[in-house]
């Protein structure tokens, strides 16, 4: 795709990295720095796609022709560029349209609250010559395992698609205090999202939140802890960790949701991080439509301390 001048008339040819996605959505991304209300004035009659004009919800097409008026705008103080360290991730599945990998607790998925870069920012600068590059989903910053990246927009719009039909299956494991009464146990609790009086983001059960849906299944159980796997129906934000802190079950080392004072002494007798990971997905391939299962095993942490769980219970 051409380079943007913001000095003279520019015509851009859409290629797959700009196919599918919204006008507004596609200007904001190859016109940095410019105001948003700039943009939409120029989309109101000085940009053109095929030489006809469009209003800002116009999906883009693969081969249109863009035209872009001359922009100027205020030239802004240089900001110094954040060091972004180039990191392959532990590669699960690789294909034309997907890059799945095996995330390490401790690395937020992508940039921003105070965080520099996280694994999307690493991914792409680890991948110079990637046309398209995009996070399908989420996982917490401590949370660890699958985590899906798309590298064609039409597989990521398919694979969206797919989790809000819920026609993927995500599944946990979770170490919790306490010992877990069922083999298994449906939980609809609602989740309300608010700010902390620090400005923290975080999740309560609340009549009013959205409505939220998990299935805990028993793994194993020792005389303090469980091990459970947990199957996502909804994907709220820390969904698992607010549903089990809320029936009393919190996951061990989690600092948000979790028992405070267990937490200090887990951290003496080796849980240093939160023991949730993201150990399997199933979905149908977005491009052939081929039943995908992938899955990443325990992390050497958590293992062993799942280890010495056995260790002491022997």
């Amino acid at each position: 795709m051409n380079s943007l001048s913001k000095e003279s008339v520019t015509f851009l040819t859409i290629d797959e990295s700009g196919a599918s996605q919204r006008v507004d959505n596609f200007l904001f991304r190859h016109l940095k720095g410019v105001p948003k209300s700039h943009i939409y004035r120029i989309l109101r009659g000085e940009v053109r796609v095929n030489k006809k004009r469009i209003d800002q919800t116009y999906r883009l097409q693969l081969g249109d022709i863009v035209r872009i008026p001359p922009i100027r705008v205020a030239e802004k103080a240089a900001v110094e560029t954040p060091f972004i360290p180039t990191v392959e991730f532990p590669i699960i599945f690789e294909d034309e349209a997907l890059l799945v990998i095996n995330k390490p607790s401790g690395v937020a998925v992508h940039g921003g609250s105070g965080v520099s870069f996280g694994v999307i920012e690493q991914m792409r600068n680890a991948r110079p010559q990637a046309k398209f590059l995009e996070l399908v989903h989420r996982l917490d910053r401590e949370t660890s395992g699958v985590l899906l990246l798309a590298k064609k927009r039409s597989a990521l719009v398919a694979m969206h698609e797919t989790m809000r039909e819920g026609n993927s299956d995500k599944r946990y494991f979770a170490l919790v205090l306490g010992q877990w009464k069922n083999a298994r146990q449906h939980v609809k609790l609602p989740l309300f999202k608010f700010d902390t009086p620090q400005g923290e983001k975080r999740v309560m059960v609340r009549d009013d939140g959205q409505a939220s849906h998990t299935i805990f299944n028993l793994q194993k159980s020792w005389d303090e802890f469980t091990l459970l796997e947990a199957e996502l129906k909804t994907g709220r934000t820390h969904q698992i960790r607010v549903h089990l802190s809320h029936l009393g079950y919190p996951i061990a080392g989690d600092d948000k949701y979790g028992d405070f004072a267990r937490n200090k002494a887990l951290m003496k007798q080796g849980l240093k991080r939160m023991f949730l990971h993201a150990h399997s997905i199933a979905f149908a391939h977005p491009l052939t439509g081929e039943a995908m299962q992938l899955t990443a095993p325990l992390p050497k942490e958590l293992q062993s301390f799942v280890d010495k769980l056995d260790g002491l219970a022997s």
